[in-house]
């Protein structure tokens, strides 16, 4: 194994753990947020799902982006402004809305560029080692949205300012992650081969199964990271206190299983962890609906990290291998850029969909929709498997020649 790729796979991972540090430290103290700009209840919506829709818009904008500048660079300028962004968003004041909504915005854009282009440096490099590493990047991403909830408790416990608990992150990860951009390796650029029909691109009918798949995950994601407390609290008679525990075991469990998943996939192949992981997901919601009290669903949000966790890793490896097969390293790229707006879209269906339905309906049976979505994932399955012939039996091959000598050359 080259140096160029264990540097790039190092300094990619990096960024994966400064992204979820970011993310978590945004997205954890909304509540400071909202009090000190003085947003109102009925505007902080508005704000709150202006962000994965920029992102999508940010990962639209990067499917273009990728043809004509390399993914490294698209990563290596956006993760600053992200965290600039971060920033920015704890130095305004009371009544200071538009500066609120410039940071959000400025945020939800280069996330979506961020997130499309570390996936799709990611593909590159599992394709470039032979086998399976894209759960370890996001498990290194699970353990920076540790570290930044730990961060943002820190801040409230002792009542800081926001940009006094934003700062030193960003004073620490800012340099980091522009020293690590050096070594960032992606593929060599290469035209789209036209499909055998004598279509060019990549077509949505290819992508289709995983969109959707991406989008049933989200749902199951940001069902647990949005009702988990109250569910508990609420439904299960669960203590204030206890009730911030589910996310956290949630969060545990999630780097637990992606820490190990690439062993399971490069042992079983991707078919089979994502039908186990779907199984072991539905099983989660089952419990945390029929649980009789708190310790019970405590066990079933467990669940829900180990199963969850190896959707969303797997999904971007699929995209990225079927439109390589197809058509070639280009639309390997364009491929992850559109699967990655369908991450935003389960974000922003699932929150409003278990609590509408938990209004009219009953939360515990809210609980049982994400449920049935994510075993709709088992239909999907066979749309993780590689071409025998080409991957040995859903391992990816070695393709050293894919891969540049880094970034800092381009």
């Amino acid at each position: 194994m080259t140096d160029v790729l264990r540097r790039g796979r190092a300094s990619l991972a990096f960024a994966f753990f400064a992204q979820g540090v970011a993310f978590a430290l945004l997205v954890t103290r909304i509540p400071a947020v909202q009090d000190r700009y003085g947003v109102s209840d009925a505007l902080l919506p508005v704000f709150l799902a202006a962000v994965p829709v920029l992102a999508g818009a940010g990962s639209v904008a990067t499917e273009r982006l990728v043809k004509r500048v390399r993914p490294s660079r698209v990563l290596r300028w956006s993760q600053p402004v992200v965290l600039l962004a971060l920033l920015g968003a704890g130095t305004g004041g009371s009544g200071q809305v538009a500066v609120l909504a410039v940071a959000l915005g400025v945020f939800g854009l280069a996330v979506g560029a961020l997130d499309a282009s570390m996936n799709m440096l990611g593909v590159s490099l599992q394709r470039s080692y032979g086998r399976s590493i894209m759960l370890g990047f996001h498990a290194v991403y699970s353990l920076g949205g540790i570290v930044g909830a730990s961060l943002a408790w820190a801040g409230a416990h002792w009542q800081l300012a926001l940009w006094v608990s934003y700062l030193p992150a960003v004073a620490v990860l800012l340099p980091a992650v522009l020293l690590g951009s050096r070594w960032y390796a992606d593929g060599q650029p290469a035209p789209v081969r036209e499909a055998p029909g004598g279509g060019g691109g990549v077509g949505f009918g290819l992508l289709l199964p995983l969109c959707l798949v991406m989008t049933f995950a989200y749902i199951g994601d940001s069902t647990v990271s949005n009702w988990s407390a109250k569910y508990l609290k609420d439904v299960l008679g669960g203590s204030e206190q206890l009730a911030t525990v589910p996310y956290n075991v949630y969060m545990l469990t999630t780097l637990a299983g992606r820490a190990v998943g690439d062993l399971g996939v490069r042992r079983f192949g991707a078919v089979a962890v994502v039908r186990l992981g779907a199984l072991v997901a539905a099983g989660g919601f089952a419990v945390v609906a029929l649980a009789p009290g708190p310790w019970v669903g405590m066990l079933g949000f467990t669940l829900l990290g180990l199963g969850l966790c190896v959707l969303v890793p797997q999904t971007f490896a699929a995209a990225g291998r079927r439109a390589f097969e197809r058509h070639g390293p280009g639309a390997s790229d364009a491929a992850i850029a559109r699967l990655n707006i369908f991450n935003y879209v389960g974000f922003l269906v699932g929150s409003p969909l278990v609590g509408a339905l938990g209004d009219a309906w009953s939360y515990r049976g809210a609980m049982l929709v994400p449920m049935v979505l994510v075993l709709v994932t088992l239909g999907y399955a066979r749309s993780f498997e590689a071409r025998p012939d080409r991957y040995g039996g859903g391992h990816e091959r070695p393709r050293t020649a894919d891969v540049g000598r880094g970034s800092n050359g381009l």
